[in-house]
């Protein structure tokens, strides 16, 4: 299995070992499987002097390319990535043609592409599926999160039919799952969330309160001293803390500045998911939005507001 450095997919040894977070992975280390990792496709902190969006997305996503023959051909099963990367790098949308480029190589080589949209799926970024932005299909798909919408807790893994016949026509049933899998009460729930995204309007109105919000937060804090990135897509958006803006230098971790500006965010009225890590695993600062997706104007002034109020403080603080 090859994914990507600074990603996270999950708590499970398996999940554990696919995900590139090294701070996440080091105290299990000695018990998960062997797993290689290439790099992100995180323009702000990796696209070079000169090198256009394009180019760069390119230049990362033939890294693929190099580590499957590095290891062998017949020895990669699976490529695995989130679209927009969510915790980890905090709403990490790849350039333009980079996943097109994935799918081509992983169809050269006979690779499982599998995308893992627990957190950016599901109308979270505007479409029900975040790949279907990238005009892409893979060959798995993880979703969760918000398939429940906090109502009940359910995951699910859609595949393509030649994958479902090759376990039908095998073992005949999946054999991996959990006690609790196909609970009526949690895919009714996830039925009527479903139905509710599609037949409500909600994926226009995920676009239409994104941009709102994303233009609000670029008006507040595109000149911040301290804020290096906006970013992310729909009502999925990050904004990367910087000690200096020119430089794009971190603060340093020692400081626990995400640590603070959740606490102060909570004492504020703002729930948010600040992390750290946000460049290797260590040095870095993020905050990630996912607000409801039937937010209205003034929803977007408040969290405006808070988060404003939550950075001053936070910054006082440091």
């Amino acid at each position: 299995v090859i994914a990507r450095m600074q990603s996270y997919h999950g708590n499970t040894l398996g999940a554990l070992a696919t995900g590139g977070n090294m701070w996440r992975r080091q105290p299990f280390s000695p018990l998960m499987i062997e797993t290689s990792h290439i790099s992100p496709c995180f323009a702000y902190r990796g696209m070079q002097d000169g090198e256009s969006e394009v180019d760069y997305g390119q230049r990362v996503a033939n890294e693929l390319e190099t580590e499957i023959l590095r290891l062998g051909e017949n020895q990669v099963m699976a490529f695995v990535a989130e679209p927009v990367v969510g915790a980890t790098l905090g709403a990490v949308p790849a350039v333009e043609g980079y996943f097109k480029r994935i799918r081509e190589i992983c169809d050269q080589y006979g690779v499982l592409l599998i995308l893992d949209e627990v957190m950016c799926g599901m109308g979270r970024t505007g479409s029900l599926y975040a790949c279907d932005q990238e005009g892409i299909a893979p060959d798995i798909i993880t979703i969760a999160k918000g398939l429940g919408a906090g109502y009940q807790p359910i995951g699910a893994m859609l595949c393509t039919d030649t994958i479902y016949s090759a376990i039908e026509q095998g073992s005949g049933f999946f054999q991996h799952g959990h006690t609790y899998i196909g609970h009526p009460v949690a895919c009714a729930a996830a039925y009527a969330v479903l139905r509710a995204i599609l037949d409500r309007g909600l994926l226009d109105r995920v676009q239409q309160q994104g941009d709102q919000l994303r233009q609000a937060l670029q008006q507040r804090f595109g000149d911040h001293p301290h804020i290096g990135d906006i970013r992310g897509r729909g009502l999925f958006l990050g904004l990367e803390f910087v000690q200096d803006r020119e430089s794009r230098s971190a603060f340093d971790p020692g400081l626990g500045f995400n640590k603070i500006f959740k606490k102060t965010a909570l004492e504020a009225g703002l729930i948010c998911y600040p992390m750290g890590g946000t460049i290797d695993g260590k040095q870095g600062d993020h905050v990630l939005l996912a607000p409801p997706f039937i937010i209205d104007s003034g929803h977007i002034e408040e969290i405006v507001d808070k988060l404003d109020t939550t950075l001053k403080t936070t910054l006082k603080a440091v």
